[in-house]
């Protein structure tokens, strides 16, 4: 394989893809998609459909599983390296049986820059095996970006910064000096468990798609209203994502 694309494809609407994401694909021989699980499958597809509405050339789709995290290791962060590993090596393994002329493309939720390990996976596939593949990313829109559209608001407020950061992070405490706080892959409610008091919530289930979710309100009064809904589109779909901005009045 001579190049890789690491494209965004923005959170799941066909339309998020940009121009220069469209080229990128209609310049691309082999597209590697991961399938694994329910939540895989659907994503899977979600991609494939893409491949389908915008690519004009013969292409052809390698599926590839991706192993699950071993949540035996207690260590979160040795936890993510091991896991990272095992993603690295399937994909070295996959990419050197794809023709040496041949173009590639990973298709990436969102934008490759934000919450997404493929471009450090990717790195250690360099450092570690002889692959030689020119890499090019191509950005995306961000859930971030899909949220604050949904919701027709500005993400900051005038002057301030924002912070963006995790479930596992707003649990250990709110962010110094923050008065919007963006919170990504939370699967614990950690917004349930925190002081409400001066804060509002605006949370979206699958932001930017058909179908999108939406609430939002005081944290006090909503959150219980969040739980439920998401527990329910959760079992409805068979899986989830979601974000959520948080701000001080």
């Amino acid at each position: 394989m001579k190049k890789l694309f690491v494209i965004g494809i923005g959170t799941g609407n066909p339309e998020h893809l940009s121009m220069q994401a469209i080229a990128a694909l209609n310049t691309t021989d082999v597209i590697f998609i991961p399938t694994k699980g329910e939540e895989k499958s659907a994503l899977a597809a979600i991609r494939t459909t893409i491949c389908e509405r915008y690519i004009s050339r013969p292409y052809e789709l390698v599926e590839y599983p991706i192993s699950a995290r071993n949540e035996a290791i207690g260590d979160y962060t040795q936890r993510v390296f091991d896991w990272h590993d095992l993603i690295a090596t399937s994909y070295a393994e996959m990419f050197s049986k794809a023709p040496e002329d041949a173009t590639g493309a990973l298709l990436v939720w969102g934008d490759p820059g934000l919450y997404d390990s493929t471009l450090r996976i990717l790195e250690s596939v360099k450092t570690r095996t002889d692959l030689a593949f020119d890499l090019e990313v191509i950005p995306g829109i961000t859930a971030i970006a899909a949220l604050t559209a949904a919701f027709a608001i500005p993400l900051n407020t005038i002057g301030n910064p924002v912070t963006i950061t995790t479930g596992r992070k707003l649990a250990a405490g709110w962010p110094d000096g923050a008065d919007s706080v963006v919170v990504m892959l939370d699967g614990n409610k950690t917004y349930a468990g925190i002081d409400p008091e001066n804060l509002h919530i605006y949370w979206a289930a699958y932001a930017g798609m058909g179908d999108q979710i939406l609430i939002e309100g005081p944290l006090a009064e909503v959150r219980d209203q969040i739980s439920a809904t998401r527990d329910a589109a959760r079992a409805r779909h068979g899986w989830i994502m979601d974000i959520y901005l948080l701000r001080q009045s």
